[in-house]
């Protein structure tokens, strides 16, 4: 006797793909905030460049740095941002323009060489010498 469970393994599956897609439109719909950076850049954040408008968070993974400003202010309003990240003896990589809630991220592959990174969010900016060496 053979039992058909092709329905029982459809259903499972079917919730499965709503369960993922629903995760997926809350990630989407909730707003940029400090936190919501670590979504953004994978690897662990080795560094957070604060200024008075804003920060650049900085991570690292496998060689790889990842850089993303926020502002300091969570309004959901646009406005003026950039971020850049420059291995050494490269050229930087930018995002600038006019975001609501962050810019970048950014990725270089850095290797073991320097980067330096900058960062601004209205008339604040930062900017670092050369980091992570």
């Amino acid at each position: 006797m053979t039992v058909d469970r092709s329905g029982a393994i459809r259903r499972r599956l079917a919730l499965g793909f709503a369960v993922l897609t629903a995760a997926g439109l809350m990630a989407l719909m909730s707003p940029g905030s400090a936190q919501a950076a670590d979504s953004y850049c994978s690897g662990r954040k080795v560094r957070t460049l604060s200024f008075s408008t804003g920060s650049v968070q900085i991570y690292k993974r496998d060689g790889y740095v990842c850089a993303m400003t926020v502002p300091k202010d969570q309004q959901s309003r646009k406005r003026t941002m950039s971020v850049s990240v420059q291995a050494r003896g490269s050229r930087p990589v930018v995002d600038q323009g006019s975001f609501s809630h962050h810019a970048g991220p950014v990725t270089v592959h850095a290797g073991h060489r320097c980067v330096r990174v900058k960062g601004s969010v209205g008339s604040g900016s930062v900017s670092s010498s050369w980091i992570l060496c």
